[in-house]
């Protein structure tokens, strides 16, 4: 119960919140009490507070490992800013820094230390580490240590022995945001983990609306939602360095505040377009995967994949980037069936092994399924970590969708009687060149032009009926067979629509809406303010405070300092170094308002 006590003291007195989030004293708990814990939480659930509490109330040093160096400079910039001693470790500092940061983490001047996987390949690291009390290691991302993972790397296998290799015996603990089953039973039998030392909130986000959009102008629906969700913080993914280039050049074109980022450009071009992503001065991103993981920036507002993702976990950690500080936001999949094509060409050009490619042409299946659904998105997400028993959400763009209903009973019966005449032994884009009426040199060769489902679809092209298949077989009345070719059969379902017991009805297109809340004129005020510090002090203005702690006092209007502390996300040394600054601009935005 003292430990309780002190941890929710170091909670308010360090981080400004009176209570933890759910799950998160439990982990907190086991971890001070030496027992190893996986901690499974959404994105902006609070997972570094299960590791970053314990490290200011242990006695030695708290070991993090992070795949990313500009992650660990993110976390390390925000938790010094807060009054808590943290250092790094990585490639970007020179052997005698290295040895500077060593002796600090030993004389107990810092109390975190981020380091990489690969250091744990060094035996000279791990002795060194063994001249010091290390209390605690938390190893962040920890989807990275399964071969089940979405992002297994092999410089996170070393790290099932490092627990073992270091003579202080430290607790672990592991952390994720996306986990199947499959993959949390593995993290868990990797590191030692006992099957009830998992915490696992859920992977719902109750802020996030979750949209996808189909079947129609792409650049036209992302240009018209950047127009009328003007002045928000958002990041735009597209799958290839080609694509990123194209999108920023329309977009910028359009005067809209872009900025991009992919491997093909310098590491100074890089660093110079995330510091304006950052600190705001062009709030959209237009990027490859290889951008977000390591940033830690709480007020992106939505997060729009312009491609389709490798698979679901992929897409909710990456879409998951949105609305961290837990006000609303959204993530949209701009959906086109020839994304999938350069899905399938990715996976055909990878070193990994046959048994690996089934398994990823399995989670691009799933990824496509998803985008054709009818039902919550949120729900198909949940239902895939293994979260069954969900409710709709209520709030995604199918839950919301109003759209006129239409009937298309009779194309689906189309498909599904074509499906039975080439006996489930095709794929999609092959029955789509058949009902089109394709004259195809397969087709001729095969005599699937003597079908008589062939040409049934001619009024329509082949990219229409392939994306028809694909709602198809999302909604349950197609099912997919196989892994690289995969071929389509009939579900008890479409069996009954084929026999004219059930009918199918499929939605209209969509349009851009401004969806995202306009803010108030004092928190644009705070905002300015922030911003004016955020460069002042050369940090990211989410690391003064966040757009929800923003609001919060944007709300409560304090007049004294002592109010100011009251405010949830305000903690004592942020209050001392930031508070009167925003207290002057409350004091001078209500005076400009009485005065008008």
């Amino acid at each position: 119960m003292q430990a309780q006590a002190q941890a929710e003291q170091v909670l308010k007195e360090k981080f400004g919140y009176d209570h933890f989030r759910a799950g998160q004293d439990t982990a907190i708990d086991r971890v001070l009490a030496g027992e190893n814990t996986l901690v499974v939480m959404p994105t902006g659930g609070g997972k570094s507070l299960c590791y970053q509490i314990p490290a200011l109330m242990l006695p030695g040093l708290t070991v993090v490992v992070s795949p990313l160096i500009a992650l660990m400079k993110d976390q390390v910039d925000a938790l010094n800013d807060n009054g808590i001693a943290a250092t790094f470790i990585n490639s970007s500092i020179d052997f005698r820094e290295m040895d500077e940061r060593l002796r600090q983490a030993a004389m107990g001047e810092v109390k975190l230390l981020y380091v990489a996987p690969e250091r744990f390949e060094s035996d000279q690291f791990v002795t060194e580490l063994n001249d010091i009390n290390v209390s605690l290691l938390a190893i962040d991302e920890a989807h990275c240590i399964s071969q089940w993972g979405h992002d297994f790397r092999p410089s996170y296998l070393s790290l099932s022995t490092v627990p073992q290799r270091l003579t202080s015996k430290p607790a672990v603990i592991a952390l994720t945001a996306t986990a199947t089953p499959r993959v949390a039973a593995d993290i868990r039998q990797r590191l030692g983990i006992p099957d009830d030392g998992m915490v696992n909130t859920g992977f719902e986000r109750t802020n996030l609306s979750f949209q996808v959009i189909r079947d129609q102008d792409e650049d036209r629906y992302l240009s018209q939602y950047l127009k009328l969700n003007q002045d928000q913080s958002g990041i735009i993914y597209a799958s290839t360095r080609k694509e990123v280039d194209r999108l920023y050049t329309m977009l910028a074109k359009k005067k809209l505040p872009v900025a991009r980022y992919h491997a093909g450009m310098s590491d100074a071009d890089r660093a110079a377009s995330q510091e304006d992503f950052l600190f705001e001065r062009k709030p959209i991103m237009i990027a490859t995967n290889a951008f977000g993981m390591g940033i830690d920036k709480s007020n992106v507002r939505f997060v729009i994949h312009a491609q389709l993702p490798k698979d679901l976990e992929s897409y909710y950690q990456e879409a998951g980037r949105a609305g961290r500080d837990g006000l609303p936001s959204e993530a949209i999949l701009l959906y086109k069936p020839k994304d999938v094509m350069l899905q399938r060409f990715f996976i055909d050009n990878s070193e990994a092994d046959e048994a690996h490619r089934r398994l990823q042409y399995q989670k691009l299946q799933t990824m496509i399924q998803y985008a054709n659904t009818g039902e919550c998105l949120q729900q198909f997400i949940l239902n895939y970590f293994g979260q069954t028993g969900t409710k709709p959400c209520g709030r995604c763009s199918n839950c919301l969708d109003e759209r006129e209903a239409v009937d298309v009973t009779t194309d689906a019966q189309k498909v599904l009687s074509c499906v039975v005449r080439m006996h489930s032994r095709y794929g999609k884009a092959l029955i789509a060149q058949v009902l089109t009426g394709s004259h195809n040199q397969r087709i001729q060769e095969w005599h699937l032009d003597e079908l008589s489902t062939y040409g049934l679809m001619q009024n329509q092209s082949q990219r229409d009926v392939t994306t028809f298949i694909d709602f198809l077989t999302a909604s349950g009345f197609l099912q997919t067979n196989g892994g690289q070719f995969p071929t389509l059969g009939l579900t008890e379902t479409g069996a009954e629509v084929l026999r004219g017991n059930q009918s199918v009805y499929r939605k209209t297109a969509m349009k851009a809406r401004q969806s995202l809340a306009v803010d108030d004129d004092t928190f644009q005020a705070l905002r300015a303010v922030r911003r004016q510090l955020a460069e002042q002090s050369k940090l990211p203005p989410y690391m003064i405070f966040s757009d929800a702690t923003l609001k919060a006092i944007s709300a409560a209007k304090p007049t004294t300092l002592n109010e100011m502390l009251a405010v949830k996300g305000v903690g004592e040394v942020k209050l001392e170094k930031y508070g009167q600054f925003f207290l002057d601009a409350l004091t001078e935005h209500a005076e400009e308002t009485n005065a008008s």
